[in-house]
């Protein structure tokens, strides 16, 4: 009996997502399922870790602050300072400067509350940045070339102040 309406459903296979399409006639398709915005996160801390300047010329901490939480944990969290729309990455660099990054996948947005949050900081001449991949290596390349930018831009500061 073939089906009434079509359904998508993402699961592992050989421990890769993959998302199943099954067609209103029975026929099912799979298709890789892209990275989740955690895992390239992720992928770039690990990057940043690696890097010979970690611990010396910056440092980084991160958030997971779209995570779901009841009301207690909700309110608990928004008493304690956490903001929505904050970035998910901060990075510390010498000379008391700080850079922020947001990731998204490929097709990820950013959401109202960051797209007003990343404004003000911007106008409070905060660094934000938003990194959009589609993998792991993409997003902790594209990462890693932000971070190296603003190691750059640090130097050249830090040398006019000597």
């Amino acid at each position: 009996m073939p089906r009434t309406k079509q359904t998508t459903q993402t699961v592992r296979i050989n421990g890769v997502r993959t998302i199943l399409t099954t067609a209103k006639d029975g026929t099912v398709k799979a298709k890789p399922a892209g990275a989740l915005e955690w895992e390239l996160q992720a992928a770039a801390v690990r990057r940043l870790r690696s890097m010979p300047e970690y611990g010396r010329r910056f440092l980084l901490a991160g958030d997971m602050a779209a995570g779901k939480r009841g009301p207690t944990a909700q309110a608990q969290a928004v008493a304690t300072g956490l903001t929505p729309g904050d970035p998910d990455l901060r990075i510390y660099l010498e000379g008391g400067q700080c850079g922020f990054i947001e990731y998204k996948t490929d097709k990820g947005r950013l959401s109202s509350a960051q797209v007003q949050r990343h404004a003000s900081m911007l106008r409070l001449g905060h660094r934000v940045v938003t990194i959009a991949a589609s993998s792991e290596t993409e997003c902790a390349d594209q990462t890693e070339r932000q971070v190296r930018q603003w190691l750059a831009a640090n130097d050249n500061k830090l040398d006019k102040s000597r």
